[in-house]
């Protein structure tokens, strides 16, 4: 059975269609939905930038995040969200260490081949370590859409003629 969901999102458009996924989840099963934003720092840079780098994106992620409220509040979902500094995938698996998290859902940016291979995906790293279950939404995967719209129909009360 499904209580905790985790959501991790990044504000782009893989990111939207996992949160219309885990919304769909969290009413299916009538879990606990979590969101998780996560302000990267930069990889190099002096202290100095570093630190203007976090500001900059706690700032952006700040709305991101704010947006996500009004949306999850619309939806009618109760949801946590925080806002956290670090790298994503170690931010996303120690939340749902901590909070005993049955599933997490994130998005896939679809990075090219040598991206991956240069910088990795948060996505692969996710499922690597989490502690749970795990489920990659990819940017326009049909298949997603389609479960995300079972979810939700199997969610609907049953009504009888």
């Amino acid at each position: 059975m499904i209580h905790r969901i985790l959501l991790g999102h990044d504000g782009s458009a893989s990111a939207d269609q996992a949160y219309r996924f885990a919304v769909d989840l969290a009413l299916r099963y009538g879990a606990e939905l979590h969101v998780l934003v996560v302000a990267r720092p930069p990889d190099f840079g002096d202290e100095v930038e570093a630190q203007a780098a976090i500001e900059d994106a706690q700032r952006r992620y700040h709305r991101v995040l704010s947006a996500l409220k009004l949306r999850l509040a619309n939806d009618g979902v109760d949801a946590q969200a925080h806002l956290v500094v670090g790298h994503p995938a170690e931010q996303l698996v120690r939340h749902a260490e901590q909070h005993a998290v049955d599933h997490i859902v994130v998005g896939h940016r679809g990075h090219t081949l040598f991206e991956r291979w240069l910088i990795g995906s948060v996505a692969r790293q996710v499922v690597a370590y989490a502690p749970c279950a795990v489920t990659v939404v990819r940017q326009g995967d049909a298949r997603a859409r389609r479960a995300a719209a079972q979810a939700g129909a199997a969610a609907a009360p049953k009504t009888c003629a």
